[in-house]
């Protein structure tokens, strides 16, 4: 049976240039990175040329850069640190944010007693920047704003320049989740200061269980994970070499082929807009959409049927691939905190539909042609 994958926030598949970058490592580079003979060397030379990809993608040094198991350490890594290392006594957030940056915030709340503030978002998603300011200025305790660059479940994107303006103008540090848009954006830490970023390979064609956390070097850190001197004595371990590598490789062929991406990308998602509006009736998008929004991303509101509440499962059924929300959460019976967040009625049902430069138009009509057989079409109107 023919099959369909339109769930690329979860997981990307990985690229076979990808894979066939790291093979090599696990037939042959067996050595560990830090031992001194032959293996050793040649094992962290390829470890350390890495390193410098990925510094060189986001425009940072290479000291800057520590590879960690992906996305949740690293944003761990980031907050947990901050408070312990650097002083941090309060962090704004948004209630918004990926599972991984709320339970971290929380956790720290709880035990340190640190001060949150939770800036509400509109019903696109976005936060107020009058409100960050307003929350920046209000006090003189060491603050650290924690904010995703663009959200998983909706695609809503904050504006990190404007962000990293008010962070600089009040002297707070600033931590963002990049983990949605590194290799699908443009990132540059130069020229839009960051303390800490984010990433995560399995988002943009590369393996799963590795990524890396960049830390800007006025805010150094010390280790989240003890037990060794690896990464330049920030992460004990020894480190996942083939992944590293192939984290490396996904991201600068992502970032070669980001504007070859990015229209392939964009078309996929605006025919699959286009078709839904034209055979469905009340059919809405969650999030900022139209405007400053992550383009591999398209969260579809369903109006309400007696048939939505087993979609997600129908459409597996037929062939497609997608999701509710965050793949991090598909356990919880609690709905999405996300939607919550914004207003959407429960009585909708919302999927999110996230594509790749894999994906095709054959692809969407394949989907459209399902969802007919599931959802009720709209009746043609006679000329």
């Amino acid at each position: 049976m023919q099959r369909v994958y339109f769930d690329n926030a979860a997981t990307t598949p990985i690229s076979k240039r990808v894979i066939d970058a790291m093979v090599p490592v696990m037939r042959e580079a067996y050595g560990n990175p830090s031992s001194i003979h032959a293996e050793g060397r040649m094992v962290r030379a390829a470890l350390e040329e890495a390193r410098k990809t990925v510094a060189q993608c986001i425009s940072a040094g290479t000291g800057e850069v520590f590879f960690t198991s992906g996305g949740t350490e690293s944003n761990n890594m980031a907050i947990k640190c901050s408070v312990r290392d650097l002083g941090v006594e309060r962090i704004i957030s948004s209630p918004t944010e990926h599972h991984c940056g709320l339970h971290t915030i929380e956790t720290v709340q709880r035990m340190h007693g640190i001060e949150v503030v939770w800036l509400p978002v509109n019903e696109l998603g976005r936060i107020n920047y009058g409100d960050l300011e307003n929350a920046l200025s209000s006090s003189d305790k060491k603050t650290l704003v924690s904010l995703m660059h663009a959200n998983n479940e909706i695609g809503t994107m904050i504006d990190l320049g404007k962000v990293s303006e008010l962070c600089q103008k009040h002297q707070a540090l600033l931590h963002t989740d990049t983990v949605q848009t590194i290799g699908h954006f443009p990132m540059n830490v130069q020229e839009t200061p960051v303390h800490f970023l984010s990433g995560a390979a399995h988002k943009f064609h590369g393996p799963k269980g590795v990524g890396f956390l960049y830390i800007n070097p006025d805010s150094m850190i010390k280790p989240y994970i003890d037990g060794g001197s690896q990464e330049r004595n920030m992460r004990g371990g020894t480190e996942n070499v083939y992944g590293i590598v192939g984290l490396a490789k996904a991201l600068e062929l992502a970032v070669a082929e980001m504007e070859e991406r990015i229209v392939r990308i964009s078309e996929t998602r605006q025919y699959l807009k286009s078709q839904l509006l034209e055979h469905f009736d009340d059919i809405r998008f969650n999030g900022d959409h139209e405007g400053q929004s992550l383009y591999t991303v398209l969260n579809v509101s369903f109006p309400p049927n007696p048939k939505n509440e087993l979609l997600l499962l129908s459409l597996d059924i037929a062939g497609v691939s997608c999701s509710g929300g965050s793949a991090c959460s598909s356990g919880s019976e609690k709905g999405s905190h996300v939607l919550d967040a914004i207003g959407m009625s429960p009585d909708r049902k919302s999927i999110r539909f996230s594509f790749s430069h894999y994906n095709t138009r054959e692809e969407v009509d394949f989907v459209i042609q399902k969802l007919k057989t599931i959802l009720p079409v709209r009746e043609m109107v006679p000329l």
